[in-house]
């Protein structure tokens, strides 16, 4: 096998593995895999000092409007989210994530992001900055692909 191709099944491998984890953590907290997504959604948006409204969140995970008040609603009633006014316009209304929502992410994803970050702290500057660049491309990748709607068998036999 190609040594690309190796790293190509590798990456597939941690995709498996990162959405069983993702997967054992919902079942056990009683959400559905949609809430954990939105949760990392505005986790990393929090982090990132952003703010996003209940329809900037549907549209990042593909959910309509009724899809998106039902998963907030879920997570208001869990405890895991809260709607305040937005702190930059204060007549928009926006999503946060609770507290209580970060603690439980923190136990259940926190070794394995300590974990990660010890393996890159094994890396020079040169190496962390090519993985990071090969991960974003195929994040690019994927998300592209994502907006590609598929061949049919028609148009691949022309």
């Amino acid at each position: 096998m190609e040594p690309e191709m190796e790293i190509v099944h590798l990456l597939r491998a941690v995709a498996v593995e990162l959405g069983l984890h993702s997967a054992r953590f919902a079942q056990r907290n009683g959400m559905h895999p949609t809430d954990v997504r939105a949760l990392i959604a505005l986790m990393d948006a929090r982090r990132a000092g952003e703010e996003l409204s209940a329809g900037r969140l549907g549209a990042v995970l593909g959910l309509n409007s009724a899809g998106t008040t039902a998963l907030l609603d879920r997570l208001e009633r869990a405890g895991h989210v809260r709607r305040v006014r937005g702190a930059r316009d204060r007549r928009k209304v926006v999503v946060e994530v609770t507290e209580r929502a970060v603690d439980l992410g923190q136990a259940s994803f926190g070794p394995l992001i300590e974990r990660s970050v010890e393996l890159l702290r094994g890396y020079d500057e040169d190496q962390r900055a090519a993985i990071r660049t090969f991960l974003e491309g195929v994040r690019e990748a994927a998300a592209e692909q994502a907006h590609t709607p598929p061949e049919s068998a028609s148009q691949r036999e022309s």
